[in-house]
């Protein structure tokens, strides 16, 4: 394969996500071998380049092991010349400077280990250079191309010898893994470990040559990827105004003819037709079938999903039966009596004929939170503790549960979890997560940053959970109180009052069963987006690896005009 089929497969190629970034890559690889640019075998060899530093060297460095041929990284072009890191390049440690010596109105700037931290009136080292990060972002690289800076105790810096240019320099150590090196048993970059590395010098107009090629590469590179995120922000904005117009079709009224819609207003059919019918243009990212997830919650707990039976029992009458029930059950003292504060359920969009607005607690025997303290009463087996990490949106996580050993007397009948209770998170980073516990666990807790909702009857769990998970269907307002003000966090009162719909309980249950199946579509989608991307990052590799570099820079222009 050659540069030209490059172009041929990049439609393809550039879908992975990180193509252009690993072209990148790709291009410094080749500079540093010698591919970029031809050979001038009138060129004054590398071999003697290196033996004039060997010579101007006022430190003495310690011996390296000689580069055998079998340790050889590549073949080496005519004129250059292996050698060890250290044997060439030397990285000298910088100096202590507390921030409190640092200002921001200084002439010199000051780097840490990954880039400028503030600036000061006096200079450390004189000249230009190389910074790379010895602490914190070990291996990171800048290049201070001012007369003067300072560098912190967190940094080395290196000023190529002569002979070496800089900006080549600074290419090189690009290519060398220095972050990689930085990353062992001891986290920070040893020096003595970066002076073992093998690298590949060539002569120095032939150094002048590859960065101009380089920067003539990159400046495409950037020209490429300016495209391609114009292209995906272009794709975004379609994919957001689509979904929109689903999410706002309006509801067909009774009587109502086509022609009496507003002309503005596009049909529910007519929209999601739409989407369907550009569906592989319109779901290349992960995040577009988030979206598309959303979107059909949201149509769901709207009633736009299955059409409604006037032969179902009204969800009115559902909603007297379940409170008479509770009534009774509060007489036998087999369940707490309401703690919901007082009010009106009251939802921001139109119901469908037979639904009802309710309240989450109007369809629960009680809304509780889980114990308190048990952390010590942890153990190696018993009954299970289920918390906030077990709950992910819309799933439980159930590989790592804890157990536990209940204190004697404790309010462990209070917390205990069943198949069919729900699951929020109250606080920490994943506060408003719901789960539906869709397995019996045997005996089994949930912890205190978890609220616990027993649903009057099971068969309205599914219905529950799904307007826990819909922006419309209440977790819109779940998000409010969590994140309105302060420490994010529910309290049971946010929960019990949440504003949720509810329709029919045939209803219910078809609008289950569609969801379910259209998620199982987004499953697919997804898996086949992944196996997308992982064969075209596997044919980039494989064409990055083959390609020469002759046609590399009208390919890549080439590319562009296409993108545009």
């Amino acid at each position: 394969m050659n540069p030209a089929q490059l172009l041929a497969h990049f439609e393809r190629i550039s879908e992975a996500p990180d193509a252009v970034a690993r072209l990148r890559r790709f291009i410094l690889d080749l500079a540093v071998r010698g591919k970029l640019v031809e050979q001038d075998p009138e060129e004054e060899p590398a071999a003697e380049l290196l033996k004039r530093i060997q010579v101007g060297k006022t430190k003495k460095a310690p011996s390296h092991a000689p580069i055998v041929p079998s340790g050889l990284l590549f073949e080496l072009p005519p004129g250059w010349a292996f050698a060890r890191f250290g044997d060439v390049y030397s990285l000298e440690y910088g100096d202590n400077l507390p921030a409190e010596k640092r200002t921001n109105t200084g002439e010199y700037p000051v780097y840490g280990s990954n880039g400028v931290v503030g600036s000061h009136f006096e200079c450390f080292v004189n000249s230009p250079c190389i910074v790379v990060g010895r602490k914190g972002s070990a291996g990171a690289l800048n290049l201070s191309q001012t007369n003067g800076c300072c560098v912190t105790d967190v940094a080395y810096y290196c000023t190529p010898p002569s002979g070496l240019d800089m900006a080549f320099s600074f290419k090189l150590f690009h290519t060398l893994g220095l972050d990689a090196l930085g990353k062992g048993v001891k986290p920070g970059l040893s020096r003595s470990e970066a002076y073992l590395l093998p690298i590949a010098i060539p002569p120095l107009a032939e150094q002048h040559r590859i960065v101009a090629k380089v920067d003539e590469l990159m400046a495409l590179c950037d020209q490429l990827e300016a495209a391609k995120n114009e292209r995906e922000a272009r794709r975004d904005r379609l994919v957001a105004a689509s979904l929109h117009r689903i999410n706002h079709s309006p509801r067909p009224q009774a009587g109502e003819g086509p022609g009496e819609r507003e002309a503005s207003a596009v049909p529910l059919s007519q929209a999601a037709r739409f989407h369907l019918n550009h569906l592989p243009r319109l779901t290349t990212r992960p995040e577009h079938i988030k979206q598309l997830r959303q979107t059909l919650l949201n149509l769901a707990v709207r009633g736009r999903l299955v059409p409604q039976d006037p032969n179902n029992e009204p969800s009115a009458e559902l909603l007297k039966r379940i409170q008479a029930e509770k009534l009774l059950l509060v007489k036998e003292g087999l369940i707490p009596p309401s703690k919901a504060s007082a009010g009106v359920a009251r939802l921001t969009f139109e119901l469908p004929s037979y639904w009802q607005a309710i309240r989450l607690d109007d369809m629960c025997n009680f809304v509780t939170s889980g114990s308190r303290g048990w952390a010590e009463y942890y153990a190696d087996s018993g009954p299970k503790f289920v918390r906030a990490q077990n709950i992910r949106f819309g799933r439980l996580r159930l590989d790592d549960l804890a157990c536990v050993k209940p204190p004697a007397r404790s309010e462990g009948k209070r917390t205990q979890v069943s198949k069919g209770d729900l699951l929020i998170v109250i606080t920490g980073a994943g506060v408003t997560n719901p789960a539906l516990m869709d397995r019996d666990l045997g005996e089994a807790y949930v912890s205190q940053h978890v609220a616990l909702i027993k649903p009057a009857s099971t068969a309205l769990s599914r219905w529950l959970l799904l307007c826990l998970m819909s922006g419309p269907g209440g977790r819109d307002e779940l998000f409010e109180c969590a994140y309105g003000a302060g420490k994010p966090g529910l309290n049971l009162d946010n929960i019990r009052t949440l504003n949720m719909p509810l329709p029919p309980l045939p209803e219910q249950h078809r609008i289950v069963a569609k969801v379910d199946e259209l998620m199982a579509l987004c499953d697919q989608l997804e898996a086949q987006l992944t196996a997308t991307q992982t064969d075209s990052r596997r044919l980039l590799e494989a064409v990055l690896r083959d390609a020469l570099d002759g046609l590399l820079t009208e390919t890549i222009r080439s590319r562009i005009k296409v993108e545009r």
